[in-house]
């Protein structure tokens, strides 16, 4: 069967310096047409950071990504699009993130809407939330 997708030696790191967060390390794994593959892990384990990679959502920070065997990661934003919906479909578990908004930000989003503004301690505990894992979830479908 034909390889749908391909990641080799991807990785992803949010931020940089002391406040970079490693989200995937060395992600190696192939989707063949018509294969079914669930991606299990604990909360913080890099799904949501895979799914967003396969779903070209997002950018890995090294490694390279095979859509239909074309090479995405450095596709710009439009070309991304027109892959997006020429060749992708999502299902959404619970929430979207804003991919404008780094990975704290959109953490403190919620925090900044109840109080109308940010404060350095909103992003210390949106950084404590992310580095204890307790932020989660969704699907792709490829092909």
């Amino acid at each position: 069967m034909a390889i749908v997708a391909e990641l080799d030696h991807v990785a992803k790191v949010y931020g940089s310096g002391e406040a970079a967060v490693s989200a995937l390390n060395d992600l190696c794994m192939q989707v063949r047409k018509g294969e079914y593959l669930a991606v299990m892990g604990t909360s913080g384990s890099g799904k949501s950071t895979a799914m967003n990679i396969l779903g070209c959502l997002d950018r890995p920070s090294s490694g390279s990504y095979r859509l239909n065997g074309q090479a995405v990661e450095h596709l710009s934003d439009d070309a991304l699009a027109d892959l997006r919906n020429r060749e992708l479909g999502f299902v959404f578990q619970q929430f979207h993130l804003l991919p404008e908004l780094s990975a704290v930000e959109n953490v403190m989003l919620p925090m900044a809407a109840q109080q109308g503004h940010t404060t350095p301690a909103m992003r210390e505990r949106a950084m404590q939330l992310i580095t204890d894992r307790k932020v989660i979830g969704k699907a792709v479908l490829l092909g």
